[in-house]
């Protein structure tokens, strides 16, 4: 049964490399471009689907939380009262969620935005209501640095403190739809702009802890080393 079993495996392998040997070679390449457009329909209709909305109990608060996140102000604000009122595990929670925002918007925009170097939506010409208007960024579109840095920060601090975890990324995820509400930001810019800012704190939280973890090896091997002398 074995030398039969490996006989038909072996042919259903051949027949599978005929048929792809027999594709154009830029087959690939093209279905991966046919599913970037469609991708990009899916963007836009989302996007001209919440500019539709009518939404006026939102569209002033969305404005007001869109420009609260400029500069990372939100963010730098929650990590002073974390700092203040947390103890230490606050100071230590509200560090690592600035350095880990810091190399967000770091990598977002002088690396990741000039890769993508995507137009910033047609905010007047999908008409999103003049109420939800915040001043257009100049900065190319994708991804989203806003979202970015508000999932970096929530994650940072939520590794370090839990029990913040849950509002803080509450809040990253109003940020993030904030832009798109706005209309300063295709859909697919928050989205890719959370999910980027949430590994690269996971990241540097790793290092933070590989850091920590350093400073206070030595002196635990000096005391090993002076319990080996006195067993001695």
């Amino acid at each position: 049964m074995r030398p039969m079993a490996l006989a038909i495996e072996r042919t259903g392998v051949r027949e599978l490399t005929n048929r792809t040997s027999d594709l154009p070679p830029d087959s690939l390449l093209d279905a991966v471009k046919a599913w970037l457009v469609d991708a990009r329909n899916v963007d836009d209709a989302v996007y001209a689907a919440i500019a539709r909305t009518p939404t006026p109990a939102l569209d002033r608060g969305m404005g007001a939380l869109s420009q609260a996140a400029n500069h990372s102000l939100l963010w730098m604000t929650s990590a002073a009262v974390l700092a203040l009122l947390g103890g230490r595990p606050g100071r230590r929670a509200a560090t690592q969620g600035l350095v880990s925002l810091a190399a967000t918007s770091a990598l977002v925009n002088i690396a990741v935005k000039r890769v993508g170097r995507r137009q910033r939506p047609d905010r007047e010409g999908v008409e999103v209501p003049m109420t939800r208007h915040v001043r257009m960024p100049t900065s190319l579109s994708f991804p989203s640095g806003h979202s970015a840095v508000a999932f970096a920060f929530a994650t940072g601090v939520g590794n370090r403190l839990p029990v913040v975890a849950g509002p803080l990324h509450a809040l990253a995820g109003v940020v993030a739809y904030s832009r798109v509400h706005t209309g300063v930001h295709h859909p697919s810019d928050a989205v890719v702009g959370s999910v980027l800012g949430t590994v690269v704190a996971q990241l540097t939280t790793r290092g933070l802890d590989h850091f920590y973890r350093e400073r206070k090896a030595p002196p635990t091997r000096a005391r090993a080393s002076q319990s080996s002398r006195h067993q001695r």
